[in-house]
Order: C-alpha cells, then structure tokens, then sequence
C-alpha cells in the first residue's frame, strides 16, 4: 500500500537558531509507525540561522546525505576536511566506524537551508569517508542518478543497495516512479506542486511506496524531488 507522508503531519524542532521538520522519528519526535523505509532513516528539512549551526559531534554506521538548497554551509571534521557546501552540491559522510563533524551557516546575515538525509549501510564498521559532487543536471522530469552502491556509475557511492535520483521537472511535466520486485521505493517533493491518482503532492510531501504500480506524478508548477531505490 502507498502512503502519503504529509509535510504537516511532519515532527518540528525549533531551537531558535535551528528550525526542522522531520519525515521521520527523530530528536524530540518520536512516532513508531514513522521509524524510517528501507534504507532510509531520516530526512530532515533544516533552517540555520545566520552564524549558527551544529557543533562538533560523533556519527557512527549511517551513511550521512546533506543537499543545499539555499545558502551555503562550513564543513569540518576529524578527516581532515575543511570544506563548503553550497546550492547544487552534496555532501555525502560515510561515518563507518566513527567520525566527528561539524556544520555551521557560513553566511552572518543569511539562513542556510538544506536536507539532511540519514541512510542504513548494509554492513556496520569500517573507515569513515567524505565525498562531495556537484548534482548531476536533471533532465526535465526525468530521474537523474545522485548517488549509488557499487557498480552503479553514481558521482556518489553510497554503502547500501540504495540509488539516489533528483528530478527538477517543468509544470507540465510527468514524472514515473519505477516499482521493482524486492526493491522499496520513496519519493521526497523537494519544493512545487504535483498530482499523482488525484492526491495533491507539495513540498515536504513524502510518498511510501508499495508494491502496486502507480501512475506519473504529474507537475502543476516546477519543481524538484528525490526518489530513494532500496533494496529493503
């Protein structure tokens, strides 16, 4: 069965200099029927405030996904790498076995806006890694691969049986979503308006998929979204 995440029905954090709201359980939201899909624990939808940001902490076993959508962010950690992130990149941190980081607004008079995205590996351990790519252009509706497991291409490589797609479609366009035996599927509208079986799609929306085969997401105004291909 396909279920729609609605962006209200979503947790919300707000610290001040931090506003998030979460797709799934995470910090003070906590919801056992919104434990994560598949691969895919968290995507959060965080606002920084000018100055602010995470200070260091540790990660462990979680393959860590960060796209900026406005703004830009200051990355460090215990790598060595001293880096930032701006609008049409991301960020991928294989913590492995452990790394510590942190993310801070790089701008003192603008918010910075991006997701954070929080995917299972398949196997626990190993040597932590950082990898950052410009995001491939997106063709009209179609899916564009972001990141991937082994042998996918992908500028990205991800430690599951996980591919990552972007589309940034026009109004007008149709977007499919492939359903696969054994495979699950999630669709995150990034930002637009889109329609899909007479259900409104907008930004924050989140679609769980089942196993039936459903029709295109067709897109009333532009906009982008993910879709998260999972082997479990």
């Amino acid at each position: 069965m396909t279920l729609i995440h609605e962006n209200t029905n979503r947790g919300h954090t707000d610290t001040g200099w931090l506003r998030s709201d979460h797709t799934f359980s995470f910090g003070g939201f906590q919801d056992p029927t919104r434990m994560g899909y598949g691969a895919l624990r968290v995507i959060n939808e965080d606002r920084i405030a000018p100055g602010s940001g995470f200070s260091e902490h540790g990660h462990a076993d979680m393959d860590i996904m960060t796209i900026v959508l406005d703004g830009t962010l200051a990355h460090k950690d215990t790598l060595g790498n001293r880096v930032t992130i701006k609008p049409g990149e991301v960020q991928l941190m294989c913590a492995g076995s452990g790394v510590r980081h942190s993310e801070m607004n790089n701008s003192g008079k603008d918010p910075a806006h991006f997701l954070q995205i929080w995917l299972i590996p398949d196997t626990i351990g190993g040597a932590p890694s950082y990898q950052q790519a410009a995001i491939p252009a997106a063709a009209g509706g179609d899916w564009t691969l972001v990141a991937g497991g082994e042998g996918d291409g992908a500028a990205l490589r991800l430690n599951s049986d996980t591919r990552v797609f972007l589309a940034e479609p026009e109004a007008g366009d149709r977007t499919p979503i492939p359903v696969a035996p054994g495979r699950k599927t999630f669709v995150h509208i990034i930002e637009g308006l889109a329609m899909i079986d007479g259900e409104r799609l907008a930004g924050g929306d989140g679609l769980q998929v089942g196993d039936e085969v459903l029709p295109d997401i067709e897109w009333v105004t532009e906009g982008r979204a993910l879709l998260f291909d999972m082997r479990r």
